[in-house]
């Protein structure tokens, strides 16, 4: 039986409390226990909304837990995906405070941006490259509201795919300058080499992921719109963002972005 309304509604001010007030909440799936992926998406919807009536931007999409060591970090069997808002970009090279998050890991992941609209069923690799006008180098800070990061499918999209914050680097290149079917990626923390892994770890390029994003929500009636911000998901195990200190993450060949942690 679905959720009903007032219980969608509900699990939504409960997650924008937790992220409020850096405070997790328990799992939803267990306070409400008929929840499904479904009600899930509905949920970050409602959330997504609420902040754009309350003066937020939607500015793009993002896929995660696609790679299967960030499925196996997080115990997932399912990719999750979210709404991207202009209030959690973050500057680079500014400093970002710890305590403004609960439970923070850093990801490496590229990011594009569209020149064109994409809307599925039935994209393909090809429609999705002709669509991107620009691909940079990106920090994706992931961010549970669930306690211990606790999650089942419906949590991580009621949470919309556990967003923390985003940081895009200052190097824009064209696919055609680059191999995302083989590109390096490193995480660095305060200069030693923390995790490394590569592109093809993103459903064998990060632009299948965009496709297969695409194509999923399509369902919704969801329309990608010129200019938006597109995140195809981490090509690493995502790291822990406990400690204060400088973090230096690089694409070999690309580019790096940089910030620091209070």
């Amino acid at each position: 039986m679905p959720a009903q309304e007032n219980e969608l509604q509900a699990v939504s001010l409960a997650l924008r409390t937790a992220r409020a007030n850096q405070t997790p909440i328990q799992p939803p799936s267990k306070t409400w226990p008929t929840l499904d992926a479904e009600d899930g998406f509905k949920i970050q919807q409602i959330s997504t909304e609420h902040a754009v009536q309350n003066g937020d931007r939607l500015v793009g999409y993002k896929l995660g837990n696609i790679a299967k060591v960030m499925q196996d970090a997080f115990g997932l069997d399912h990719p999750d995906y979210g709404f991207l808002l202009a209030s959690t970009f973050v500057y680079e090279s500014t400093t970002i405070r710890r305590k403004d998050y609960i439970k923070p890991y850093v990801e490496l992941e590229p990011a594009f941006v569209l020149r064109g609209p994409l809307k599925g069923p039935n994209i393909t690799v090809a429609d999705v490259m002709n669509a991107i006008d620009y691909a940079i180098p990106a920090i994706e800070i992931i961010d549970s509201r669930v306690q211990n990061w606790e999650i089942g499918l419906a949590d991580t999209l009621a949470d919309n795919g556990s967003t923390g914050a985003v940081i895009l680097g200052g190097t824009p290149k064209k696919l055609t300058e680059l191999t995302l079917r083989d590109t390096r990626g490193t995480l660095r923390f305060n200069d030693k080499e923390v995790m490394d892994g590569n592109t093809a770890n993103v459903l064998g390029n990060p632009i299948s992921a965009v496709a297969w994003l695409v194509n999923r929500l399509a369902a919704y009636d969801i329309e990608f719109q010129p200019g938006q911000v597109i995140l195809p998901g981490s090509c690493l195990q995502a790291v822990p963002m406990e400690e204060a200190g400088h973090w230096k993450c690089t694409f070999e060949g690309w580019g790096t972005v940089e910030f620091d942690v209070v």
